[in-house]
């Protein structure tokens, strides 16, 4: 590969790596990502357990704050994710990279203090959310254990071993290839599931739960908003499944997270129609009222449960797997950096399931929690600022070195210090609410 490489540095007029040749022994193959797979990729990634906590939170701003509040949300991911994928192409471009993982990226542009402050970040942000996954999907596979074997009550431990047990050793012993098939199987399972919920669903939408806003309500839901809606670890992967081709990103990114967003709406408007916010006032102020509970045990009649369920469960599971490879290549680029080469698989997959499996099953009411925290510490920081401050020291070197630079975002500097400043403002926010309680 390394003609290739030389190829690149010499002429900076590259608009597409060739990453993807393979030599059978006669000749050269292309086989190049399909848009396609890329798309699902990011739409799979994003419609996870996020999905499943939006109603609880969203309950009690209504249906109209909260719908207005995702579209916002969506928009912000979307710049987010296009500035991920315009730093990834230009370093893979000016260094003759065929692929760089995310905090290659941020390490090549803000350097070892800043992939520092991003790994942490990230480290936090994944095994919070393999936590929230492996504690509901647990959940979810337990209580339906306890109805098909006709049992009153299953441990807790239960659910969240089994989980972890059964689709962490899919991944372990399945190769790449068949997951995804599996992945893209399940991904099907989850529009399929979802369509069926919003055809049950709807015919138990009641109109005055339209007409209820609460916009004072709408702040304590962005945080999970954010996570619901994230994607963009997964840029990177993209940009070289893609071959860095920016029209094609810029489509997979754009389709791909539009997709969760119609779902999202869709969604979010049904459970809400569908539950009455007359239910907030029987709980306590210090559990989160979860409205999906209700569904799942046939509170809206036995079909939309079972539906609720299976949603559910293969939602997380599709987000799971993502999450999973994730945190398999930052440990990897973390090996892969230090003297001790790399590290084999088994100690790999211990090291990414074992302690959210752990914590999930010494606490396992910790979804909301998780999903709170991660939204406004890891994303504000992984989503909002680290892209922003990226993007603007590349376009500057650019700008000075007079090399050629593919922006995929307008706006300019206006555009980065707005998305730096929501990020800064959520994190006020949270801060300020835990100095409150």
């Amino acid at each position: 590969m390394v003609p290739v490489k030389t190829v690149l540095k010499d002429s900076e007029e590259v608009t597409r790596l060739f990453s993807h040749l393979e030599f059978d022994g006669k000749k050269l193959n292309h086989q190049p990502g399909s848009l396609l797979g890329s798309t699902a990729l990011i739409a799979g990634t994003t419609v996870g357990a996020g999905i499943l906590a939006l109603p609880a939170v969203t309950l009690p701003s209504g249906i109209v704050p909260s719908t207005s509040g995702l579209i916002a949300v969506w928009l912000y991911a979307l710049f987010s994710g296009l500035l991920i994928a315009e730093v990834t192409l230009n370093t893979m471009r000016t260094q003759g990279r065929l692929s760089i993982g995310f905090l290659g990226v941020v390490e090549n542009i803000l350097g070892k203090l800043g992939a520092r402050i991003a790994g942490g970040a990230y480290l936090f942000m994944h095994y919070a959310l393999l936590v929230a996954y492996i504690t509901e999907g647990g959940e979810i596979l337990r209580v339906a254990a306890a109805k098909v074997w006709g049992v009153q009550i299953l441990p807790m431990w239960l659910g969240t071993t089994t989980f972890t047990l059964l689709f962490g050793g899919i991944m372990y012993l399945g190769r790449e290839k068949f997951i995804e098939k599996l992945n893209s199987a399940f991904v099907g399972i989850v529009i399929v599931s979802f369509l069926g919920l919003l055809f049950l669903g709807g015919s138990h939408i009641q109109t005055t739960q339209l007409l209820f806003q609460d916009w004072s309500a709408l702040g304590s839901a962005i945080s999970v908003m954010s996570v619901a809606l994230f994607f963009q670890n997964v840029v990177p992967l993209i940009v070289t499944q893609l071959e860095g081709d920016a029209c094609k990103i810029r489509q997979s990114i754009l389709i791909g997270s539009v997709i969760p967003l119609i779902m999202f709406l869709a969604w979010n408007a049904v459970i809400l129609g569908s539950v009455s916010p007359d239910m907030l006032h029987g709980t306590s102020d210090s559990s989160v009222f979860d409205p999906l509970q209700i569904l799942r045990a046939g509170g809206a009649g036995q079909w939309l449960g079972v539906l609720v369920s299976i949603f559910s469960e293969f939602a997380i599971v599709t987000s799971f797997i993502g999450f999973v490879y994730g945190l398999l290549d930052l440990f990897k680029d973390i090996f892969l950096s230090t003297k001790g080469g790399f590290a084999s698989r088994l100690p790999l997959y211990s090291l990414v399931l074992f302690p959210p499996m752990t914590l999930g099953t010494l606490n396992p009411s910790i979804f909301f929690t998780a999903l709170d925290y991660t939204g406004t510490f890891s994303i504000s920081v992984l989503g909002g600022i680290i892209p922003a401050l990226m993007s603007w020291k590349q376009r500057q070197e650019q700008e000075n070195s007079n090399s050629v630079n593919q922006p995929l975002v307008p706006g300019g500097k206006v555009t980065l210090i707005v998305m730096i400043g929501v990020a800064l403002a959520m994190m006020g926010r949270q801060i300020l609410s835990i100095y409150h309680h």
